[in-house]
Protein backbone atom coordinates (compact mmCIF):
# COMPACT_ATOMS: atom_id res chain seq x y z
CA UNK A 1 0.00 0.00 0.00
CA UNK A 2 1.25 3.46 -0.89
CA UNK A 3 1.85 5.88 2.01
CA UNK A 4 -0.49 8.84 2.51
CA UNK A 5 0.34 12.26 1.10
CA UNK A 6 0.78 13.51 4.67
CA UNK A 7 3.50 10.93 5.25
CA UNK A 8 5.14 11.79 1.93
CA UNK A 9 4.99 15.50 2.76
CA UNK A 10 6.69 14.82 6.07
CA UNK A 11 9.43 12.87 4.30
CA UNK A 12 10.04 15.71 1.84
CA UNK A 13 10.31 18.17 4.73
CA UNK A 14 12.88 15.82 6.33
CA UNK A 15 15.14 15.72 3.24
CA UNK A 16 17.41 18.40 4.72
CA UNK A 17 18.29 16.04 7.58
CA UNK A 18 19.25 13.12 5.32
CA UNK A 19 23.02 12.90 4.62
CA UNK A 20 23.90 10.88 1.51
CA UNK A 21 27.17 9.94 -0.19
CA UNK A 22 27.38 9.70 -3.99
CA UNK A 23 30.28 7.75 -5.50
CA UNK A 24 30.89 7.35 -9.21
CA UNK A 25 31.87 8.75 -12.57
CA UNK A 26 31.82 12.55 -12.58
CA UNK A 27 31.62 14.49 -15.80
CA UNK A 28 30.93 17.93 -17.25
CA UNK A 29 27.95 18.41 -19.59
CA UNK A 30 28.41 21.35 -21.96
CA UNK A 31 25.58 22.62 -24.17
CA UNK A 32 26.44 24.98 -27.05
CA UNK A 33 23.29 26.67 -28.33
CA UNK A 34 22.89 28.65 -31.53
CA UNK A 35 21.06 28.97 -34.81
CA UNK A 36 21.64 27.59 -38.29
CA UNK A 37 20.85 29.64 -41.39
CA UNK A 38 23.40 28.42 -43.92
CA UNK A 39 25.51 25.48 -45.08
CA UNK A 40 29.27 25.66 -44.84
CA UNK A 41 31.10 26.39 -48.14
CA UNK A 42 33.86 24.02 -46.95
CA UNK A 43 31.71 20.90 -46.62
CA UNK A 44 27.97 19.95 -46.77
CA UNK A 45 27.45 20.63 -43.06
CA UNK A 46 25.36 23.27 -41.26
CA UNK A 47 27.10 26.29 -39.72
CA UNK A 48 26.06 26.84 -36.10
CA UNK A 49 26.08 30.51 -35.09
CA UNK A 50 26.80 30.23 -31.36
CA UNK A 51 24.63 32.31 -29.00
CA UNK A 52 25.28 30.84 -25.56
CA UNK A 53 27.07 28.09 -23.68
CA UNK A 54 25.63 26.29 -20.64
CA UNK A 55 27.61 23.88 -18.46
CA UNK A 56 26.18 21.55 -15.82
CA UNK A 57 27.50 18.62 -13.79
CA UNK A 58 26.88 15.24 -15.38
CA UNK A 59 27.02 11.61 -14.26
CA UNK A 60 27.40 11.26 -10.51
CA UNK A 61 27.62 15.05 -10.35
CA UNK A 62 24.06 15.28 -11.64
CA UNK A 63 22.90 12.89 -8.90
CA UNK A 64 24.48 15.24 -6.36
CA UNK A 65 22.78 18.24 -8.00
CA UNK A 66 19.41 16.48 -7.83
CA UNK A 67 19.84 15.69 -4.13
CA UNK A 68 20.72 19.30 -3.37
CA UNK A 69 17.85 20.65 -5.46
CA UNK A 70 15.48 18.52 -3.38
CA UNK A 71 16.91 20.03 -0.20
CA UNK A 72 19.15 17.13 0.80
CA UNK A 73 22.76 16.99 1.94
CA UNK A 74 25.32 15.03 -0.03
CA UNK A 75 29.03 14.39 -0.40
CA UNK A 76 30.58 13.32 -3.69
CA UNK A 77 33.51 10.99 -4.23
CA UNK A 78 34.76 10.65 -7.80
CA UNK A 79 37.66 11.62 -10.06
CA UNK A 80 38.17 14.84 -12.00
CA UNK A 81 41.28 15.83 -13.90
CA UNK A 82 43.69 18.50 -12.76
CA UNK A 83 42.66 20.60 -15.76
CA UNK A 84 40.45 23.61 -16.56
CA UNK A 85 37.37 21.39 -17.05
CA UNK A 86 37.97 19.79 -13.66
CA UNK A 87 38.25 23.21 -12.04
CA UNK A 88 34.98 24.30 -13.70
CA UNK A 89 33.21 21.14 -12.58
CA UNK A 90 34.44 21.48 -8.99
CA UNK A 91 33.24 25.10 -8.98
CA UNK A 92 29.80 24.17 -10.33
CA UNK A 93 29.47 21.51 -7.63
CA UNK A 94 30.76 23.88 -4.94
CA UNK A 95 33.27 21.23 -3.98
CA UNK A 96 36.49 23.10 -4.70
CA UNK A 97 38.30 21.28 -1.89
CA UNK A 98 36.32 18.05 -1.94
CA UNK A 99 36.97 16.38 -5.30
CA UNK A 100 40.39 14.69 -5.55
CA UNK A 101 42.22 15.85 -8.70
CA UNK A 102 43.87 13.15 -10.80
CA UNK A 103 47.04 14.29 -12.50
CA UNK A 104 47.49 13.14 -16.08
CA UNK A 105 43.86 12.06 -16.50
CA UNK A 106 41.43 14.37 -18.36
CA UNK A 107 38.06 15.34 -16.91
CA UNK A 108 35.24 13.66 -18.86
CA UNK A 109 33.32 16.22 -20.94
CA UNK A 110 30.24 15.72 -23.12
CA UNK A 111 29.60 18.64 -25.47
CA UNK A 112 26.28 18.92 -27.28
CA UNK A 113 25.73 21.33 -30.19
CA UNK A 114 22.10 22.45 -30.40
CA UNK A 115 20.38 24.53 -33.08
CA UNK A 116 17.07 25.83 -31.77
CA UNK A 117 15.82 22.75 -29.94
CA UNK A 118 17.49 20.16 -32.19
CA UNK A 119 20.71 18.47 -31.10
CA UNK A 120 23.06 18.34 -34.08
CA UNK A 121 26.13 16.66 -32.66
CA UNK A 122 27.64 15.33 -29.43
CA UNK A 123 31.39 15.27 -28.83
CA UNK A 124 32.74 13.16 -25.94
CA UNK A 125 36.13 13.87 -24.43
CA UNK A 126 36.96 10.91 -22.25
CA UNK A 127 39.59 8.39 -21.30
CA UNK A 128 38.77 5.28 -19.29
CA UNK A 129 39.80 5.70 -15.65
CA UNK A 130 42.38 3.25 -14.33
CA UNK A 131 42.98 3.00 -10.57
CA UNK A 132 46.55 3.17 -9.36
CA UNK A 133 47.39 2.06 -5.83
CA UNK A 134 47.78 5.68 -4.70
CA UNK A 135 44.46 6.80 -6.22
CA UNK A 136 42.60 3.83 -4.76
CA UNK A 137 43.90 4.73 -1.32
CA UNK A 138 43.11 8.42 -1.86
CA UNK A 139 39.52 7.77 -2.90
CA UNK A 140 39.09 5.10 -0.23
CA UNK A 141 40.08 7.60 2.47
CA UNK A 142 37.68 10.18 1.00
CA UNK A 143 34.83 7.64 0.99
CA UNK A 144 35.51 6.44 4.54
CA UNK A 145 35.44 10.04 5.77
CA UNK A 146 32.21 10.84 3.85
CA UNK A 147 30.41 7.75 5.18
CA UNK A 148 30.96 8.70 8.83
CA UNK A 149 27.49 10.32 9.09
CA UNK A 150 25.72 9.03 5.97
CA UNK A 151 22.49 7.04 5.86
CA UNK A 152 22.70 6.10 2.17
CA UNK A 153 25.51 5.32 -0.27
CA UNK A 154 24.77 5.70 -3.99
CA UNK A 155 27.05 4.03 -6.54
CA UNK A 156 26.48 5.93 -9.79
CA UNK A 157 28.17 3.85 -12.47
CA UNK A 158 28.53 5.31 -15.97
CA UNK A 159 31.01 2.66 -17.12
CA UNK A 160 34.03 4.95 -17.23
CA UNK A 161 36.25 2.69 -15.16
CA UNK A 162 36.15 4.29 -11.71
CA UNK A 163 33.69 1.80 -10.19
CA UNK A 164 35.65 -1.34 -11.01
CA UNK A 165 35.11 -4.59 -9.10
CA UNK A 166 37.78 -3.87 -6.50
CA UNK A 167 36.58 -0.36 -5.70
CA UNK A 168 32.90 -1.42 -5.61
CA UNK A 169 33.77 -4.25 -3.23
CA UNK A 170 35.68 -1.86 -0.98
CA UNK A 171 32.79 0.66 -1.05
CA UNK A 172 30.20 -2.00 -0.14
CA UNK A 173 32.29 -3.20 2.81
CA UNK A 174 32.75 0.39 4.05
CA UNK A 175 29.00 1.05 3.74
CA UNK A 176 28.18 -2.08 5.75
CA UNK A 177 30.62 -1.03 8.48
CA UNK A 178 29.11 2.46 8.55
CA UNK A 179 25.52 1.16 8.57
CA UNK A 180 24.70 2.88 5.27
CA UNK A 181 22.11 1.44 2.86
CA UNK A 182 23.49 0.99 -0.69
CA UNK A 183 21.69 1.97 -3.91
CA UNK A 184 23.35 1.17 -7.25
CA UNK A 185 22.64 2.75 -10.63
CA UNK A 186 24.40 0.02 -12.67
CA UNK A 187 26.23 -0.16 -15.97
CA UNK A 188 27.34 -3.07 -18.12
CA UNK A 189 26.55 -6.77 -17.80
CA UNK A 190 28.68 -7.72 -14.79
CA UNK A 191 26.56 -7.11 -11.70
CA UNK A 192 28.75 -9.33 -9.51
CA UNK A 193 30.71 -6.26 -8.43
CA UNK A 194 27.54 -4.85 -6.84
CA UNK A 195 26.80 -8.02 -4.85
CA UNK A 196 24.91 -7.40 -1.62
CA UNK A 197 23.60 -3.93 -2.56
CA UNK A 198 20.26 -2.92 -1.02
CA UNK A 199 18.57 -1.76 -4.24
CA UNK A 200 19.81 -1.83 -7.81
CA UNK A 201 18.11 0.35 -10.46
CA UNK A 202 18.57 -0.93 -14.05
CA UNK A 203 16.36 0.22 -16.87
CA UNK A 204 14.52 -2.40 -18.92
CA UNK A 205 17.33 -2.79 -21.49
CA UNK A 206 20.00 -3.07 -18.77
CA UNK A 207 17.93 -5.70 -16.95
CA UNK A 208 17.70 -7.78 -20.12
CA UNK A 209 21.44 -7.55 -20.74
CA UNK A 210 22.43 -8.38 -17.15
CA UNK A 211 20.00 -11.26 -16.73
CA UNK A 212 20.10 -12.65 -20.27
CA UNK A 213 16.32 -13.04 -20.04
CA UNK A 214 13.32 -11.51 -21.88
CA UNK A 215 11.66 -8.49 -20.24
CA UNK A 216 8.64 -7.91 -22.45
CA UNK A 217 5.96 -7.81 -19.75
CA UNK A 218 5.48 -7.60 -15.97
CA UNK A 219 5.89 -11.33 -15.42
CA UNK A 220 9.10 -11.52 -17.44
CA UNK A 221 10.52 -8.47 -15.66
CA UNK A 222 9.80 -10.11 -12.30
CA UNK A 223 11.56 -13.34 -13.33
CA UNK A 224 14.58 -11.48 -14.69
CA UNK A 225 14.86 -9.34 -11.56
CA UNK A 226 14.54 -12.35 -9.24
CA UNK A 227 17.32 -14.10 -11.14
CA UNK A 228 19.63 -11.18 -10.31
CA UNK A 229 18.49 -11.17 -6.68
CA UNK A 230 19.23 -14.89 -6.39
CA UNK A 231 22.66 -14.61 -8.00
CA UNK A 232 23.93 -11.44 -6.32
CA UNK A 233 22.00 -11.06 -3.08
CA UNK A 234 20.33 -7.72 -3.84
CA UNK A 235 17.64 -6.55 -1.43
CA UNK A 236 15.47 -5.40 -4.34
CA UNK A 237 15.54 -4.50 -8.02
CA UNK A 238 13.85 -1.28 -9.19
CA UNK A 239 13.32 -1.39 -12.95
CA UNK A 240 12.73 1.94 -14.71
CA UNK A 241 10.50 1.38 -17.74
CA UNK A 242 10.33 4.78 -19.44
CA UNK A 243 6.75 5.56 -20.49
CA UNK A 244 5.50 2.43 -18.69
CA UNK A 245 6.63 3.62 -15.25
CA UNK A 246 8.59 1.50 -12.75
CA UNK A 247 8.61 -1.98 -11.25
CA UNK A 248 9.85 -2.74 -7.74
CA UNK A 249 10.75 -6.40 -7.19
CA UNK A 250 11.87 -7.05 -3.59
CA UNK A 251 13.82 -10.11 -2.46
CA UNK A 252 10.89 -10.85 -0.17
CA UNK A 253 7.35 -9.61 -0.63
CA UNK A 254 5.03 -8.72 -3.47
CA UNK A 255 6.29 -6.92 -6.62
CA UNK A 256 4.73 -3.56 -7.45
CA UNK A 257 4.28 -2.00 -10.89
CA UNK A 258 3.76 1.79 -10.87
CA UNK A 259 2.45 3.58 -13.99
CA UNK A 260 4.37 6.59 -15.33
CA UNK A 261 3.34 10.02 -14.01
CA UNK A 262 4.48 12.26 -16.88
CA UNK A 263 1.76 14.05 -18.84
CA UNK A 264 4.10 14.94 -21.73
CA UNK A 265 7.74 14.02 -22.29
CA UNK A 266 10.23 16.64 -23.50
CA UNK A 267 13.57 15.16 -22.49
CA UNK A 268 14.55 12.00 -20.62
CA UNK A 269 18.17 13.15 -20.14
CA UNK A 270 19.21 12.61 -16.54
CA UNK A 271 15.84 11.18 -15.47
CA UNK A 272 17.57 8.13 -14.00
CA UNK A 273 19.71 10.40 -11.82
CA UNK A 274 16.55 12.09 -10.53
CA UNK A 275 15.01 8.69 -9.70
CA UNK A 276 18.08 7.55 -7.76
CA UNK A 277 18.40 10.87 -5.88
CA UNK A 278 14.72 10.89 -4.85
CA UNK A 279 14.78 7.21 -3.93
CA UNK A 280 17.80 7.77 -1.69
CA UNK A 281 16.25 10.77 0.05
CA UNK A 282 12.94 8.98 0.54
CA UNK A 283 14.60 5.98 2.15
CA UNK A 284 16.86 8.20 4.29
CA UNK A 285 13.76 10.11 5.44
CA UNK A 286 12.20 6.88 6.71
CA UNK A 287 9.82 5.95 3.92
CA UNK A 288 9.29 2.25 3.20
CA UNK A 289 10.79 1.14 -0.15
CA UNK A 290 7.47 1.31 -2.01
CA UNK A 291 6.82 4.83 -0.68
CA UNK A 292 10.30 5.99 -1.74
CA UNK A 293 9.77 4.43 -5.18
CA UNK A 294 6.39 6.15 -5.52
CA UNK A 295 8.04 9.50 -4.73
CA UNK A 296 10.78 8.74 -7.28
CA UNK A 297 8.14 7.94 -9.90
CA UNK A 298 6.45 11.30 -9.26
CA UNK A 299 9.83 13.08 -9.52
CA UNK A 300 10.61 11.30 -12.80
CA UNK A 301 7.27 12.44 -14.21
CA UNK A 302 8.20 16.03 -13.39
CA UNK A 303 11.75 16.00 -14.73
CA UNK A 304 10.95 14.47 -18.14
CA UNK A 305 8.57 17.38 -18.75
CA UNK A 306 11.58 19.70 -18.56
CA UNK A 307 14.23 20.43 -21.19
CA UNK A 308 17.83 19.30 -20.91
CA UNK A 309 19.60 17.93 -17.84
CA UNK A 310 17.22 19.20 -15.15
CA UNK A 311 16.37 18.76 -11.47
CA UNK A 312 13.20 18.60 -9.37
CA UNK A 313 12.44 20.93 -6.46
CA UNK A 314 10.52 20.10 -3.25
CA UNK A 315 7.70 22.50 -4.11
CA UNK A 316 7.16 20.71 -7.41
CA UNK A 317 6.97 17.35 -5.67
CA UNK A 318 4.42 18.70 -3.20
CA UNK A 319 2.34 20.27 -5.97
CA UNK A 320 2.38 17.00 -7.94
CA UNK A 321 1.39 14.92 -4.91
CA UNK A 322 -1.57 17.17 -4.23
CA UNK A 323 -2.39 17.53 -7.95
CA UNK A 324 -2.09 21.34 -7.82
CA UNK A 325 -3.29 22.91 -11.08
CA UNK A 326 -0.26 24.38 -12.88
CA UNK A 327 -2.33 27.48 -13.74
CA UNK A 328 -3.25 28.19 -10.10
CA UNK A 329 -1.69 31.09 -8.21
CA UNK A 330 0.11 28.68 -5.87
CA UNK A 331 1.81 26.84 -8.74
CA UNK A 332 2.84 30.05 -10.51
CA UNK A 333 4.98 31.44 -7.66
CA UNK A 334 8.43 30.01 -8.42
CA UNK A 335 12.05 30.11 -7.32
CA UNK A 336 14.62 31.32 -9.84
CA UNK A 337 15.75 27.79 -10.73
CA UNK A 338 12.16 26.57 -11.09
CA UNK A 339 11.34 29.53 -13.31
CA UNK A 340 14.42 28.84 -15.46
CA UNK A 341 13.17 25.26 -15.95
CA UNK A 342 9.71 26.54 -16.86
CA UNK A 343 11.15 29.02 -19.38
CA UNK A 344 13.20 26.26 -21.05
CA UNK A 345 10.07 24.18 -21.43
CA UNK A 346 8.07 27.05 -22.92
CA UNK A 347 10.87 27.85 -25.32
CA UNK A 348 11.03 24.19 -26.41
CA UNK A 349 7.34 24.50 -27.27
CA UNK A 350 8.18 27.43 -29.56
CA UNK A 351 6.68 30.01 -27.19
CA UNK A 352 8.07 33.53 -26.76
CA UNK A 353 8.79 34.46 -23.13
CA UNK A 354 8.42 38.00 -21.77
CA UNK A 355 9.63 39.57 -18.54
CA UNK A 356 8.56 42.62 -16.53
CA UNK A 357 9.30 43.58 -12.95
CA UNK A 358 8.36 45.86 -10.08
CA UNK A 359 7.41 46.09 -6.39
CA UNK A 360 3.63 45.81 -7.01
CA UNK A 361 2.87 46.84 -3.42
CA UNK A 362 -0.69 47.97 -4.07
CA UNK A 363 -1.91 46.85 -7.48
CA UNK A 364 -3.33 49.77 -9.45
CA UNK A 365 -4.39 50.77 -12.98
CA UNK A 366 -0.82 51.48 -14.07
CA UNK A 367 0.27 48.01 -13.04
CA UNK A 368 -2.67 46.44 -14.87
CA UNK A 369 -1.80 48.33 -18.06
CA UNK A 370 1.86 47.29 -17.83
CA UNK A 371 0.94 43.62 -17.34
CA UNK A 372 -1.62 43.63 -20.15
CA UNK A 373 0.88 45.31 -22.49
CA UNK A 374 3.65 42.91 -21.50
CA UNK A 375 1.46 39.86 -22.12
CA UNK A 376 0.51 41.22 -25.56
CA UNK A 377 4.19 41.14 -26.50
CA UNK A 378 4.78 37.46 -25.72
CA UNK A 379 3.22 34.01 -25.30
CA UNK A 380 4.22 33.56 -21.63
CA UNK A 381 4.91 36.30 -19.10
CA UNK A 382 7.23 36.08 -16.08
CA UNK A 383 6.92 38.84 -13.47
CA UNK A 384 9.96 39.71 -11.34
CA UNK A 385 8.96 40.86 -7.85
CA UNK A 386 11.17 42.85 -5.47
CA UNK A 387 11.45 41.00 -2.15
CA UNK A 388 10.46 42.77 1.08
CA UNK A 389 14.09 43.65 1.86
CA UNK A 390 14.59 44.95 -1.67
CA UNK A 391 11.46 47.14 -1.42
CA UNK A 392 12.61 48.57 1.93
CA UNK A 393 15.95 49.57 0.45
CA UNK A 394 14.27 51.21 -2.53
CA UNK A 395 11.15 52.74 -0.96
CA UNK A 396 12.00 53.25 2.73
CA UNK A 397 11.39 51.48 6.06
CA UNK A 398 7.58 51.81 5.89
CA UNK A 399 7.32 49.79 2.69
CA UNK A 400 6.10 47.41 1.50
CA UNK A 401 2.58 47.76 2.81
CA UNK A 402 1.91 44.15 1.83
CA UNK A 403 4.37 41.31 2.37
CA UNK A 404 6.12 39.46 -0.41
CA UNK A 405 3.87 36.39 -0.16
CA UNK A 406 0.69 38.45 -0.52
CA UNK A 407 2.08 40.50 -3.41
CA UNK A 408 3.26 37.37 -5.21
CA UNK A 409 -0.11 35.62 -4.80
CA UNK A 410 -2.04 38.65 -6.07
CA UNK A 411 0.18 38.89 -9.15
CA UNK A 412 0.04 35.15 -9.79
CA UNK A 413 -3.76 35.18 -9.65
CA UNK A 414 -3.91 37.39 -12.77
CA UNK A 415 -4.68 35.50 -15.97
CA UNK A 416 -2.05 37.43 -17.93
CA UNK A 417 0.73 36.33 -15.57
CA UNK A 418 2.29 32.89 -16.08
CA UNK A 419 4.98 32.96 -13.37
CA UNK A 420 6.11 35.18 -10.48
CA UNK A 421 9.69 35.16 -9.16
CA UNK A 422 10.94 37.23 -6.22
CA UNK A 423 14.47 38.68 -6.20
CA UNK A 424 16.46 40.15 -3.31
CA UNK A 425 18.74 42.50 -5.25
CA UNK A 426 17.91 46.14 -5.98
CA UNK A 427 17.54 45.30 -9.67
CA UNK A 428 16.41 42.16 -11.53
CA UNK A 429 19.69 41.86 -13.46
CA UNK A 430 20.67 38.45 -12.06
CA UNK A 431 17.13 37.12 -12.55
CA UNK A 432 17.06 38.29 -16.17
CA UNK A 433 20.48 36.71 -16.67
CA UNK A 434 19.14 33.38 -15.34
CA UNK A 435 15.91 33.43 -17.38
CA UNK A 436 17.13 35.00 -20.64
CA UNK A 437 13.66 36.20 -21.75
CA UNK A 438 12.86 36.96 -25.39
CA UNK A 439 11.08 40.23 -24.58
CA UNK A 440 11.91 42.66 -21.78
CA UNK A 441 9.11 45.10 -20.86
CA UNK A 442 9.52 48.38 -18.98
CA UNK A 443 7.63 51.65 -18.57
CA UNK A 444 8.12 54.35 -21.19
CA UNK A 445 9.73 56.65 -18.62
CA UNK A 446 12.90 54.62 -19.41
CA UNK A 447 14.95 54.54 -22.61
CA UNK A 448 16.21 51.20 -23.89
CA UNK A 449 19.80 51.95 -22.90
CA UNK A 450 18.67 52.54 -19.28
CA UNK A 451 16.62 49.34 -18.92
CA UNK A 452 18.32 46.85 -16.61
CA UNK A 453 19.06 43.61 -18.45
CA UNK A 454 18.47 45.06 -21.92
CA UNK A 455 22.01 44.13 -22.96
CA UNK A 456 21.40 40.47 -22.04
CA UNK A 457 18.13 40.25 -23.98
CA UNK A 458 19.38 42.14 -27.04
CA UNK A 459 22.61 40.09 -27.20
CA UNK A 460 20.63 36.87 -27.71
CA UNK A 461 18.35 38.36 -30.38
CA UNK A 462 15.49 39.49 -28.12
CA UNK A 463 13.94 42.92 -27.85
CA UNK A 464 12.88 45.59 -25.36
CA UNK A 465 9.29 46.90 -25.37
CA UNK A 466 8.35 50.15 -23.60
CA UNK A 467 4.84 50.63 -22.21
CA UNK A 468 3.10 54.01 -21.91
CA UNK A 469 2.35 54.94 -18.31
CA UNK A 470 -0.95 55.97 -16.75
CA UNK A 471 -0.56 59.60 -15.66
CA UNK A 472 -0.90 60.39 -11.96
CA UNK A 473 -1.15 56.80 -10.77
CA UNK A 474 1.38 55.23 -8.41
CA UNK A 475 1.47 53.25 -5.18
CA UNK A 476 3.33 56.06 -3.41
CA UNK A 477 0.61 58.58 -4.33
CA UNK A 478 -2.14 56.15 -3.28
CA UNK A 479 -0.51 55.62 0.13
CA UNK A 480 -0.04 59.38 0.45
CA UNK A 481 -3.76 60.00 -0.14
CA UNK A 482 -4.70 57.32 2.44
CA UNK A 483 -2.39 58.88 5.03
CA UNK A 484 -3.75 62.35 4.28
CA UNK A 485 -7.32 61.14 4.77
CA UNK A 486 -6.36 59.53 8.09
CA UNK A 487 -4.70 62.73 9.25
CA UNK A 488 -7.81 64.77 8.40
CA UNK A 489 -10.07 62.32 10.22
CA UNK A 490 -11.73 61.09 7.04
CA UNK A 491 -9.87 57.77 6.86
Amino acid sequence: MLPSNDLLRGAIEAFSRCPIVVVGDVMLDRFIYGSVDRISPEAPVPVLRQSRVVTTPGGAGNVLWNIRALGGQADLVGPVGSDANGAELSHLLKLDEGLPKVSGWPTIVKTRFIAGDQQMLRVDEEKSFCHLAASREQFGDALRHALANAKILILSDYGKGFLDAEFCGMALVMAKEAGAFVIVDPKGRDYARYSGAGIITPNRKELAEASGMPVGDDAQIELAARSLIARFGFGAVLVTRSEEGMSLIPAEGTPAHLPAKAREVFDVSGAGDTVVATLALGLAAGLPPLGAVHLSNVAAGIVVEKVGTAVVHPEELLHALHDVDSTSATAKVLSTSMAADRVKKWRAQGLKVGFANGCFDLLHTGHVRLIEFARSQCDRLVMGLNSDDSVRRLKGPDRPVQGEGVRATVLASLANVDAVVAFDEDTPFELIKALEPDVLVKGADYTVDKVVGADIVLARGGRVALCDLVDGVSTTKTIGRINAQKASGRG
